[in-house]
């Protein structure tokens, strides 16, 4: 008694149905284009996403340096600092 198996049978359908398929040969050249299409536009909306986030960061720092008021020292802000001369500093910057 000789039954094809399971294998046998899934081969000879898939044989079967593989002679029936017919290749376009422009399919791949369309995908291809489709691919390409959407990496460029997801690199422009990347790019386009990079300046918004960089504008926005440079509006709110300039927007904060205006808001400042221009008579505080930042660097300086002890009171009874006297700049010294830079000659009569020594090596370690001591007066």
């Amino acid at each position: 008694m000789n039954t094809p198996n399971t294998d046998d049978r899934l081969r000879e359908a898939f044989d079967a149905l593989a002679t029936g398929v017919r290749a376009d040969p422009a399919a791949y050249r369309r995908a291809s284009a489709g691919w390409r299409r959407r990496e460029r536009r997801r690199r422009l909306v990347l790019a386009i996403l990079a300046a918004l986030v960089f504008a926005a960061a440079d509006a709110v720092g300039l927007w904060a340096l205006s808001q400042a008021d221009p008579n505080t020292h930042v660097i300086f802000s002890d009171p009874g600092y006297q700049p010294v001369e830079p000659g009569s500093v020594d090596r370690i910057g001591q007066p």
